[in-house]
């Protein structure tokens, strides 16, 4: 029986430089349009007074955790205009969470985004989660300036010639 051989570690090329090293966009069109998903996740850390604020519905900007939802899935929708090199793509699904972390005062996000398409959808899930977390500070940074993000990741992606991609824990 013979064992399956080490993955390959070693680094990709990057695709986004030609053989002059000068940025480009990369041309995707001999891609075959396949269904792609990626999810992402992020969290931001505050005062305990603050997390309360968001938790009760009492913040002054209003509801902090709906407008959170509308402003990640926008950004999921406008990363092409934020990123450079990033393709416009017709999304056809964001889905995004909140969930309220008492203990730690923390509020995790992830965002789901999909399409069907020639390259994948890992930037707009990254922007839907940092658009969600940056809104949160925003509307909550007169009761906390202090407050931090952290661990905004890709959990995993799915679609296109490279397949399935989960996250090491």
């Amino acid at each position: 029986m013979s064992a399956n051989p080490p993955p390959d570690t070693s680094p990709q090329p990057l695709t986004h430089f030609d053989a002059q090293g000068q940025a480009h966009m990369v041309d995707v069109a001999a891609k075959a349009e396949t269904h792609r998903v990626a999810r992402a996740s992020g969290s931001i850390r505050m005062q305990p007074a603050t997390f309360e604020l968001i938790a009760s519905g009492q913040a002054k900007k209003g509801d902090v955790i709906g407008i959170a939802r509308i402003a990640a899935i926008q950004g999921a929708k406008r990363t092409a205009e934020l990123i450079p090199l990033c393709h416009p793509l017709p999304i056809t699904r964001v889905a995004v969470d909140f969930e309220l972390d008492r203990e730690y005062s923390t509020v995790h996000c992830s965002a789901q985004v999909e399409t069907l398409g020639r390259t994948g959808v890992e930037m707009e899930a990254l922007t839907a989660v940092q658009v969600g977390l940056l809104t949160i500070y925003d509307m909550c940074k007169a009761a906390d300036r202090g407050m931090v993000m952290t661990n905004i990741r890709v959990l995993e992606k799915r679609g296109g010639k490279s397949g399935e991609w989960v996250a090491a824990l």
